[in-house]
């Protein structure tokens, strides 16, 4: 079994202000997508200029805040936030869902594009390159607060997360989910971004994101404790598996449909 590496989540107290590996993990995730972003928008075909792709920077992350946030209230504790509104608000205690980030970002590019008259598709597929980097620090953010942890295990690596009650060995599903959503998907989005081809089949590129993301998770779910007030659904099905199988099938979809277009 290997030992914890207990990491301050705080990276940096100045004061009354605390500055969270986790923040950080967020603005490196927007700066970084947002400077590769920049470059692939304006590759060939051309989907954005590098102003638009600026601005539409601002639209993102109020997309992932808000739907991160909502998303969370809605499909992991709807009941708690019914009875106690007020702390859907309270976003620095915690508490943010990818999918519903997923789904806030979707609309939001939405929007942007209807106001700039924009293709969504054809600039969704740049924005569906970067995504993987923003996944990759959020998952090692999440191993840092000793988070979102692994089912009990007795493989040589599993370890004992501070915060678990039982104190019992668990996978490290974060470092998992790091590898898959993180470095394993952009290096297959690089790989597709990089034919021609591909980038010529509109949507084919945001399908390979929704369709990628969606096997991952259902793969790192496995690994993965259930949160406790939901534990498994129907057949033993998390709600993290539930939420992705929509995802694999859209992006079934789009694959098809832009194969079926080039």
């Amino acid at each position: 079994m290997l030992e914890f590496p207990q990491i301050d989540p705080v990276a940096l107290q100045i004061g009354p202000l605390a500055i969270r590996w986790y923040a950080l993990a967020y603005i490196a995730g927007i700066v970084l997508g947002w400077r590769l972003l920049r470059r692939l928008a304006q590759a060939e075909p051309q989907a954005a200029t590098a102003q638009q792709v600026d601005d539409y920077i601002t639209w993102a992350t109020l997309g992932i805040i808000l739907g991160g946030r909502l998303g969370y209230v809605l499909f992991y504790r709807p009941g708690h936030y019914l009875f106690h509104p007020l702390e859907a608000l309270m976003v620095w205690q915690g508490g943010m869902a990818f999918h519903g980030g997923a789904l806030g970002v979707i609309i939001a590019t939405l929007l942007f594009c209807r106001s700039q008259k924009l293709d969504p598709l054809r600039f969704g597929d740049r924005v569906a390159v970067v995504v993987p980097i923003g996944l990759f620090f959020g998952r090692l953010a999440n191993f840092i607060n000793g988070e979102l942890w692994g089912r009990v295990t007795d493989v040589p690596w599993a370890m004992v997360f501070p915060a678990d009650r039982l104190q019992l060995p668990r996978h490290p599903s974060q470092l998992y989910q790091a590898g898959l959503e993180g470095i394993a998907l952009f290096a297959l989005m690089l790989i597709l971004w990089s034919k021609a081809a591909n980038r010529a089949r509109t949507g084919l590129l945001t399908g390979a994101l929704l369709a990628g993301y969606g096997a991952a998770r259902l793969v790192g779910e496995m690994f993965r404790e259930p949160d406790a007030h939901l534990g498994f659904l129907l057949a033993g099905v998390t709600m993290g598996q539930l939420l992705s199988l929509p995802m694999v099938v859209a992006g079934g979809y789009l694959i098809w449909r832009g194969r079926r277009a080039g």
